[in-house]
């Protein structure tokens, strides 16, 4: 195949086909046995997440992209290095690591074990890590209730509810926005300590989520502090009111300071010190009421290692 296109956003068009349709657009002359082996050997990413089912059918705003090689195995976050930090009968909060997903896509639910340990999510790793620390077979503990996500590409603090109950009151607390969550953001440039609110739609015009009118977005606060200024940039620590998707990527890139490593929104200014590793973006803070002793309960996470090098790197350019 020659070089792939570009990255696509799925226009309302085109919603509700499947992967596989849609490829065969994308890529007139290819049959349907050769777009499926596009996906089968992990060519295929939709929103920057690799796809394997050609049958998943696409949402308006799903970005899809066809990779030049095969999309490696997963082999960064295990069960070993995966890290718990507190565990109970009613939540788990672990670390997550860059470069995996928080959840399984819902058509992805019925992939076998076998198939789930070729790209494992958050999910998956956090209940096999709690059934090796009680000593119990996986398929004996309640399933984990998703309660927060965390992009692909952004490290940091996430819990999980293992209960009914717990489910129903954080998800309370997250609707009610009264929940902890604090973030590192790395951008160019120099951002004063200011409050972006906007409404976010799911497609300002190009495809791509973004601030549109009060009367099609969903109200979106992001309040940010100076953490630390950098020669050429600054160290922001962003505390979300309001819990939309991708809502710190968007209102930082819309200010005209996109987050270093940003790929969707927006590029950024070559760094003397080199590409940042990743998306600059870490969950370090969350705090919530326990959602059964009724106890306040918080937790920080430092910088992870591939960010505090990047950080060491752009402080030196001030001794140039």
């Amino acid at each position: 195949m020659p070089t792939p296109p570009e990255p696509f956003p799925i226009p309302a068009e085109l919603a509700g086909q499947t992967l596989a349709a849609i490829l065969r657009l994308r890529l007139p002359g290819q049959s349907w046995s050769q777009v499926r082996k596009l996906v089968e050997t992990r060519r295929v990413l939709v929103d920057e997440a690799l796809c394997q089912d050609p049958a998943r059918r696409l949402k308006e705003g799903d970005v899809l992209e066809i990779t030049a090689k095969p999309f490696p195995v997963h082999r960064g976050e295990t069960v070993e290095t995966l890290v718990i930090r507190y565990l109970d009968d009613d939540v788990v909060v672990v670390e997550k690591a860059s470069g995996i997903n928080t959840v399984r896509h819902p058509a992805e639910r019925e992939w076998s074990d076998g198939r789930r340990e070729l790209s494992p999510t958050l999910e998956d790793l956090t209940q096999r890590a709690i059934a090796e620390q009680l000593g119990r077979p996986k398929h004996t503990l309640p399933r984990l209730r998703t309660v927060q996500r965390l992009d692909k590409d952004t490290s940091g603090l996430v819990v999980f509810a293992r209960s009914i109950p717990a489910e129903r009151a954080l998800g309370a607390q997250f609707r009610e926005h009264s929940v902890i969550r604090r973030y590192l953001a790395i951008v160019p440039g120099f951002v004063p300590p200011q409050t972006f609110t906007s409404h976010l739609v799911r497609d300002r015009g190009d495809g791509r989520r973004g601030s549109g009118s009060e009367s099609q977005g969903k109200l979106a606060i992001t309040h940010v502090s100076v953490f630390e200024r950098l020669p050429t940039h600054t160290m922001l620590l962003c505390q979300l009111e309001t819990g939309k998707t991708h809502q710190i990527r968007i209102h930082l890139a819309e200010a005209g300071h996109p987050i270093c490593g940003e790929k969707v929104y927006g590029t950024q200014p070559l760094v003397e010190t080199g590409d940042p590793p990743r998306l600059a973006l870490h969950a370090t803070e969350l705090g919530f009421v326990h959602p059964v002793s009724g106890a306040n309960v918080h937790w920080e996470m430092v910088l992870p290692l591939d960010l505090q090098g990047f950080l060491v790197r752009l402080r030196r350019l001030e001794k140039r």
